[in-house]
């Protein structure tokens, strides 16, 4: 089995742990935090090593690396130490789900972190450093850039183009063949039927508490 370092100690990395683990043909050999942050040796019953000593305990041309980080400040902080990672001489591990239907020929770029449940349709190409959480519709000939985030449940639909940068919340409709531009937000519900240029925000409604309490409801 190949070996595997994954960088961060949070939830993400407790995932990726249990999702390369399970379900991948990497072994999980340590973890790694920058030095600032490294608060235990042990994690997950494995070592946890500096970032700047990594390649002396673990060197590139024995072990790949894993950066499980959220979305923290428009995936800025994913971007950072991809980059830092291949810069030290690293190849970077996807983990693609026995259960997802990926039918793009994968085209596929590192360090994709690709859950269960998610479409991902003929002609689609995704770049690297790209998450997409459980359960989302890629449609065919859409285009996904380096370092996006998109939450559970969207739909892409066909031949859409998501810039660098950008996260898409949970149950986001993206109509077809629109651009979103570089480091957009698309909130959670919203219903996108145009392009998006960069840096934009878009939000959902949320939905109003009744002015009618739940005791007063007659037939529940």
């Amino acid at each position: 089995m190949k070996k595997l370092i994954i960088f961060g100690t949070g939830d993400i990395a407790q995932l990726a742990h249990y999702y390369f683990t399970s379900d991948s043909e990497y072994e999980v050999a340590a973890f790694t935090v920058d030095g600032q942050f490294l608060e235990s040796n042990i994690f997950l019953e494995h070592p946890v090593v500096a970032f700047e000593d990594i390649v002396s305990h673990y060197p590139p041309d024995k072990y790949d690396m894993f950066i499980a980080l959220s979305y923290s400040k428009l995936n800025a902080v994913r971007k950072e130490k991809y980059l830092a990672a291949k810069s030290m001489g690293y190849s970077l591990g996807n983990y693609i789900s026995t259960k997802a239907t990926v039918l793009n020929d994968g085209l596929i770029g590192e360090n994709c972190f690709i859950l269960e449940d998610n479409t991902i349709q003929p002609f689609v190409v995704i770049g690297n450093n790209v998450t997409l959480w459980s359960g989302n519709h890629i449609g065919h000939h859409s285009k996904i850039k380096d370092h996006t985030f998109i939450a559970s449940h969207a739909v892409i639909s066909g031949g859409v183009e998501i810039g660098e940068q950008c996260f898409v919340g949970v149950n986001a409709t993206l109509r077809d063949h629109i651009v979103i531009g570089d480091k957009c937000v698309i909130g959670a519900g919203v219903l996108l039927l145009s392009d998006a240029l960069p840096d934009g925000v878009y939000m959902g409604v949320s939905t109003e508490r009744s002015r009618v309490p739940s005791s007063r409801l007659k037939g529940i």
